[in-house]
């Protein structure tokens, strides 16, 4: 018999068209605020549960830079995150600085800033 484990890197909920807007305008205000400057455009695109975000850096021939991707389960403050890694190109699930696998999407990306 095997045991149920919950695992904060699967499921989600669909994230609805107002969440997506207000999602994608709350990431593009904080990095527009802490790291202006090091980017010259976001990526943030939504599949299902999913919020994937990567930036373009000037000129870099090899496309942008996939930061990190969030899973939504409905709360609009609690997502999940994984890092995208280059060693594995895949991304990984990631705690946030708070303990736990929930942050916010500004957390998030603080987190997956490194790369900029």
């Amino acid at each position: 018999m095997c045991a149920w484990v919950y695992n904060p890197q699967v499921g989600g909920k669909k994230v609805p068209p107002v969440v997506r807007l207000r999602t994608e305008q709350r990431i593009r205000t904080y990095a527009d605020a802490h790291y202006g400057g090091k980017f010259s455009q976001l990526d943030i695109r939504f599949r299902g549960a999913l919020c994937y975000i990567d930036a373009h850096l000037d000129p870099t021939p090899t496309g942008p830079l996939h930061l990190c991707r969030l899973r939504y389960f409905g709360n609009e403050e609690a997502w999940s995150m994984a890092f995208y890694t280059y060693s594995h190109e895949r991304y990984e699930p990631s705690i946030f600085p708070n303990g736990t696998f929930y942050g916010t999407p500004e957390e998030a990306f603080e987190m997956a800033a490194v790369y900029l």
